[in-house]
């Protein structure tokens, strides 16, 4: 890691609340006791003489606080003029030949902390996209959402696998524990076997920039680009037996995946039942549609939020305590966006024999950033009908793709009273909306089997000064089966379309790009665009009966900007494996939070953890949370519990676009 003494600049401007209580900055000095030490799980040994420094990681270079040496013991001591920071702290340890352990420890300093190999591989993937030339440094408030996400994998107190991934629906219901033990022992390998390290460094080597020169900075290479190199990789896993259990087949990729499936209550109406999409608020939480009753057909009333590691909001500090009921909630899809004052909105599709009627109950729910409704006990009704994708713009209007009329609606300034509407084509069937950096609005339609077409609406001054929406542009025929949308950071528009398992960019002018497949992909339904204009695609897999084994996948494609590609790729070339970015059990079958297998007590256990996909999402901090929206056994799911259980989290895998 590099060494640097620099002063200690505070009070960083960040573009969202810091992830610390209110009111908390600085802090009186503060001390840290730990331990060096290699192995966790089958041994344990201490490292002495080992050279130790704690870091306060913000926007800047890191800020050296204090180093030691260890001892006999493998202990040192650390010591900060304060004990909080609106960043993170981090402590190295620089074991020697390229090898450095990292441990990653959040925004407070604790008492006590454990650096080694297992705290290391966590350092690596949640700080993945903030750690370049071996040293870390962002936006303060996005580190500490990585810092959470550091927790979920490792307890850096001990320096064990952190009960997160040691419980369900973790542990072997899926493939990351193990994955990450594997990694482990990979680096343990690295301590004890003459040649691995420089092998792994080359094998981790970006394919833009130079080679690593330390294990962390290798593994952080890793964690963004999971899919290369990986069953060289894989066999020198096998190199140790330091930790354990470990992987006993090579994975697709090296992906770490955390997954979340509580929504703040085991009662069975308030499970998770096919969550279609989310989005974020600016204090990192998750505002998540909810489709169905878990194990039935009809329409969820609940909504959830959890926070920015996964965990439901709990209601303290002036958070949604989750899930979230009333305020005309019924069956909510695909559409969820946050208002430019913090409120959640949602658009209530109703499934299952529960619908809305048209010019009836109808409806969309709002909900303040507290989470109380305010949209009354049957929400905002009589416009918006069936309502799929949401957006808001910069000036705060609220934009609905209203699947059930064929139209597209504003709220202007997210104002019910101020609605505007423009009706499309008949069957025009519009499924999502996303806003472009200039202000405008694409529109993606054909969601059932309709005629397909992209529209580009926007808000203009029409007679006597009174707003209006107009339609821009038109693109006709394309695809077939269109779902999700957005727009990249050149006003490029791209669309999933899943009856022909394809990706279609759409210019400005109406030129189209595409269609563009590969990279797994398989009945795309989600798209998004990350930080360096790469294309996310969520993919729900084929419609057919008989596909009683869907396995969710998640796919990336190179977008426009071509610097982002690596070399050799073009425009719309995969970068993920064939297979796609997956998650696969480990042994064990997959259980809702309740402690019920996954199809009910009475029927065949489901292994497929990562289930048919609908939405991709970045947060701030560059993970990827993906959506089990249905589950993988088609011929069943049709018609009597669709439902899918939760959300899988990418960890560190994607770069964040700056929020606008």
């Amino acid at each position: 890691m590099r060494r640097v003494a620099l002063t200690c600049v505070l009070g960083v401007c960040l573009a969202a609340p810091s992830l610390l209580p209110p009111g908390a900055s600085g802090g009186p000095p503060a001390s840290v006791s730990g331990v060096v030490q290699s192995g966790g799980t089958s041994s344990e040994r201490p490292l002495p003489g080992v050279h130790v420094a704690l870091y306060e990681a913000t926007a800047g270079q890191p800020t050296a606080l204090d180093q030691a040496t260890t001892d006999a013991d493998g202990a040192f001591v650390l010591t900060a003029t304060s004990g909080e920071t609106t960043g993170v702290f981090y402590v190295t340890a620089d074991v020697g030949r390229g090898v450095e352990f990292v441990a990653v420890l959040g925004p407070a300093l604790p008492a006590t902390a454990t650096i080694n190999e297992l705290t290391t591989v966590a350092a690596g993937y949640a700080m993945a996209q903030f750690t370049h030339a071996d040293a870390i440094s962002g936006d303060g408030f996005a580190l500490q959402i990585a810092a959470g996400m550091n927790d979920n994998i490792v307890d850096t107190e001990t320096g064990a696998s952190s009960e997160v991934l040691l419980s369900s629906p973790n542990a072997d219901e899926t493939n990351s524990l193990r994955s990450t033990l594997a990694l482990a022992n990979l680096l343990a390998a690295c301590l004890d076997i003459h040649g691995t390290t420089q092998s792994f460094l080359a094998l981790t080597r970006p394919p833009r920039g130079p080679a690593p020169t330390t294990t962390f900075q290798g593994l952080a290479d890793l964690a963004r680009d999971p899919g290369k190199n990986v069953k060289q990789i894989y066999g020198m896993t096998r190199r140790s037996g330091a930790y354990a259990p470990t992987l006993a087949d090579q994975p697709d990729a090296w992906t770490v995946v955390v997954k979340v499936n509580d929504t703040g209550s085991d009662e069975k109406d308030k499970l998770f039942g096919g969550p279609g999409n989310l989005a974020f608020d600016a204090r990192g939480y998750a505002w998540v549609t909810n489709n169905v009753v878990q194990g039935a057909t009809g329409s969820s009333s609940v909504v959830v939020v959890l926070q920015p590691d996964g965990r439901p909001a709990d209601g303290t500090n002036g958070t949604p305590s989750s899930p979230l009921g009333g305020g005309g909630i019924l069956g909510t899809g695909y559409g969820v966006t946050i208002g430019q004052d913090g409120s959640g909105w949602f658009g209530n599709f109703g499934w299952g024999g529960v619908l809305p009627q048209q010019g009836v109950d109808g409806s969309v729910s709002q909900f303040s950033p507290a989470g109380l409704p305010l949209s009354g006990a049957n929400g905002y009704i009589g416009d918006p009908y069936r309502v799929q994708g949401m957006a808001t713009d910069s000036q705060g209007n609220i934009w609905f793709a209203s699947f059930g009329d064929d139209s597209v609606y504003v709220y202007l300034g997210g104002d019910p009273d101020r609605a505007l509407r423009f009706r499309e084509y008949a069957e025009a069937q519009p499924f999502d909306v996303a806003i472009a950096p200039d202000g405008t609005a694409w529109v993606s339609n054909g969601f059932v089997g309709g005629p397909t077409s992209v529209a580009r609406f926007a808000l203009v001054d029409g007679p006597a000064g009174r707003p209006r929406l107009e339609l821009l542009l038109l693109r006709r025929s394309l695809g077939h089966q269109l779902k999700g949308i957005a727009v990249d950071s050149q006003g490029n528009a791209w669309v999933a379309s899943l009856g022909d398992n394809a990706i279609y960019g759409i210019r400005p002018d109406g030129s189209l790009m595409g269609p563009f497949a590969g990279g797994g992909i398989s009945g795309p339904w989600g798209v998004t665009v990350d930080g360096e204009d790469n294309l996310w695609v969520a993919n729900f897999g084929p419609i057919e009966a008989n596909n009683t084994l869907a396995v969710g996948r998640l796919s990336k494609l190179c977008g426009v900007n071509r610097d982002a590609c690596p070399p050799g790729k073009k425009l719309g070339d995969p970068i993920s494996p064939q297979t796609g970015y997956t998650v696969l059990s480990a042994g064990s079958q997959v259980l809702l939070h309740d402690g019920e297998p996954l199809y009910g007590e009475h029927a065949p256990p489901s292994f497929i953890p990562m289930m048919r996909q609908t939405a991709s999402v970045i947060d701030r901090a560059g993970n990827v949370w993906t959506i089990n929206n249905y589950k993988p056994n088609f011929d069943v799911d049709a018609t009597t519990n669709p439902g899918g259980d939760g959300i899988l989290i990418f960890v560190g895998l994607a770069p964040p676009a700056a929020p606008r």
